[in-house]
């Protein structure tokens, strides 16, 4: 068997492990990418010219709430059913 080195999931399967793992069992939740924008002068080769680049970077990642549903999204209710 092959050894597996990554793992890929969606965008609602994030939410949807992101929900049950904080305990929300209503609204629609999305996952929430927060980027970073940086510049540098760099070369990618020894011998080509420094450019100007812009660096994007994750920062952080979540939830956010969201007021329908979309393409992103999970209701907490149905993925995280509150117990009775």
């Amino acid at each position: 068997m092959a050894q597996v080195n990554q793992i890929l999931f969606t965008y609602k399967e994030i939410a949807e492990a992101l929900v049950k793992q904080e305990g929300i069992h209503e609204g629609f939740w999305g996952a929430y990418v927060e980027f970073g924008i940086a510049a540098a002068n760099i070369n990618l080769a020894p011998d080509t010219d420094v450019t100007p680049a812009a660096i994007v970077r994750v920062q952080r990642m979540g939830l956010q709430r969201f007021e329908e549903a979309n393409n992103l999204t999970v209701d907490a209710a149905e993925v995280n059913p509150a117990s009775e």
